[in-house]
């Protein structure tokens, strides 16, 4: 019974929320919008306009699957690893127009993490930013460990040195620690320091390079192409074909990269769509092309797992060792491009959820002078590297597609969620045939989700326990949703 001698005002807050309700709070999106850029001590700047945007999800998804992680593919489906890119990609697709809807009408730099805080709650926005930390955290290290693959081979055509096996492969594959994977995340990390527009200005010229690379590989490779490398097409099934797509789809996480600089962009409702949509029809493209072209030079059963198989390739169609070592040269530049653009994003989700007091105010710290999260970079940066020394490619590739898949599927659902509860709100993009689209790609991410392997579904039940202690230790009382302030304006 109320105390009927207590002032009106304070009649309100006698009683609280249980702790479900405090588990499923929602972040309005108006205050979600209005926070954007804000941080401890400085703010983000906004320099970045579409060109930018779209060479930032290309220089994080073009090079990953095509440069690294084919060699792996092709043994799991054959020649028709090409039908695989297809697949992941259509995958990719259905949930980049869910990321292009929400994108720009929350235009934020917490990608799927604020998506899913505005429609689903504290606790599936953890979720999801927790699987986003293991989706571009990990993947920095995955695409490291390919550089270090690439750097040797440039090394040998060059100089005819190569770096010794015990500082250029991680622990179980040969070698002690990965020297050159943490040297080129730490590059990363010097460039990223110096602000968005400094390191996008970085990535448009690499990305140009990796272009160019591969072109040059599609041209170059066309000659060795026989037919019969083709006619077993399908030699591993249906299952194999799976398989390898959900390695594969590895390679287009980058494409969301672009809704990470929410808060960098000039006009970021307007452009992150277009710059979603227009980087993953062009990756797409170029995927299948580069895929098709190495597949018909090299009979599948040879691959081996190559890390640095398109090198090779050339090598082996020209009979010259210049035209592998020019295609070395530029997969270190394009390799590079990716784990800068990829760490750019780890670093923006993590400064959203520091920013929500979710994680420590560290990571939302911005530095006065370059307008970027420097503490938040250098800390990202050294666990990735050690991360990237440490553990071997093929490990990392798959905990960051389940990561990957689990976070689009969250994605879909939030498209439909919004539509129903903020029906009126300005959408400058709209996925056709909602809810239909959007419940095709949550079937999709959840079939190729089924097709990792069980060792994977074990690290990634770890790593959500992980999560949830550190949720329930931390997140949990020190969101800034807990405030009385804050619960009295949040969605119910």
């Amino acid at each position: 019974m109320l105390d009927q001698g207590a002032p009106p005002q304070n009649r309100r807050t006698t009683v609280p929320l249980s702790a479900g309700a405090r588990l499923m709070r929602r972040k309005p999106v108006e205050r979600l919008v209005a926070e954007g850029g804000q941080g401890e001590g400085g703010t983000l700047r906004r320099s970045l306009g579409l060109w930018q945007l779209t060479m930032i999800s290309i220089g994080a998804t073009l090079g990953t699957g095509i440069f690294v992680v084919l060699g792996e593919a092709v043994p799991k489906a054959g020649p028709a690893v090409t039908l695989s890119f297809v697949i992941a990609g259509l995958t990719a697709l259905f949930s980049a127009l869910s990321y292009a809807e929400l994108a720009g009408s929350i235009p934020v730099s917490g990608s799927s993490y604020s998506y899913a805080y505005a429609t689903m709650g504290e606790l599936i926005a953890w979720v999801c930013g927790w699987c986003l930390v293991l989706e571009y955290g990990v993947s920095v290290a995955a695409v490291a460990v390919g550089w270090g693959e690439y750097l040797n081979e440039l090394l040998k055509g060059t100089l005819g040195v190569t770096i010794p096996a015990a500082l250029s492969a991680p622990p179980g594959d040969g070698g002690v620690f990965n020297l050159p994977a943490l040297i080129v995340v730490l590059l990363a990390m010097v460039f990223l320091m110096g602000g968005a527009k400094e390191s996008a200005r970085a990535n448009t010229i690499m990305v140009c390079v990796k272009i160019a690379a591969l072109v040059l590989f599609c041209a170059i490779g066309v000659q060795g192409f026989r037919s019969g490398n083709y006619s077993h097409f399908m030699p591993l099934g249906m299952s194999g074909v799976s398989a390898a797509g959900a390695t594969l789809f590895f390679s287009y996480i980058g494409f969301d990269a672009a809704s990470t600089a929410g808060e960098e962009a000039r006009d970021a409702q307007r452009d992150l769509p277009r710059a979603i949509m227009l980087s993953l029809v062009i990756v797409t493209a170029l995927y299948v092309l580069v895929a098709a072209v190495a597949v018909g030079a090299k009979p599948w059963r040879k691959f081996n797992d190559s890390e640095a198989a398109l090198a090779e390739i050339m090598r082996e169609v020209t009979g010259q060792s210049f035209w592998g070592t020019l295609l070395a040269f530029c997969a270190v530049i394009a390799i590079a491009s990716v784990v800068l653009t990829v760490l750019y994003g780890q670093t923006r989700i993590l400064f959203a959820m520091s920013r929500d007091g979710l994680v420590p105010k560290v990571f939302s710290r911005v530095h006065a002078k370059s307008g970027a999260p420097r503490a938040n970079t250098v800390i990202v940066s050294l666990f990735c590297g050690v991360l990237a020394a440490a553990i071997p490619l093929g490990q990392l590739a798959d905990a960051t597609s389940i990561g990957t898949l689990f976070a689009f599927a969250l994605v879909n659902v939030a498209v439909v969620v919004l539509r129903r509860t903020r029906p009126d709100m300005r959408r400058t993009f709209r996925v056709p045939l909602s809810p239909v689209l959007p419940a095709v790609g949550f079937l999709l991410c959840l079939w190729m989700m089924g097709s990792l392997s069980t060792v994977t579904w074990v690290v990634f039940g770890v790593w959500m326990a992980v999560g949830l202690v550190f949720y329930f230790g931390y997140g949990y009382r020190r969101s800034r949703l807990a405030a009385p302030q804050s619960l009295a304006t949040a969605e119910k």
